[in-house]
């Protein structure tokens, strides 16, 4: 039995008391199944595509990046010399005030 003051071990496990993490995990469990549900996700598909799911999220990722990376460096042509005379003219003549 841990002191007063101390937590046990299944506190530390459960980050908390065992019960009211329990209950918050069964709460929170319902809320996602709703949420899925108004999506129409199955969460049996859902389980048994488990290895489709997480390579549709990598790929979905990988897209992600690639748009973004496009309108980066579109961005950079304009953003990155402007920003290097701006840093040049604070340079010679000193910090704005203002």
């Amino acid at each position: 039995m841990a002191n007063k003051g101390e937590t046990s071990t299944m506190d530390r496990i459960f980050g908390g008391a065992v019960i009211p993490t329990l209950f918050k995990l069964a709460l929170l469990s319902v809320l996602v199944g709703l949420i899925f549900a108004v999506f129409g996700i199955d969460p049996m598909n859902l389980w048994r595509d488990f290895g489709a799911t997480i390579r549709d999220a990598w790929t979905l990722a990988f897209d992600a990046v690639n748009w973004s990376w496009q309108y980066a460096a579109l961005g950079a042509i304009v953003v990155l010399p402007l920003w290097i005379i701006y840093r040049i003219v604070i340079a010679i003549g000193g910090r704005p005030k203002g």
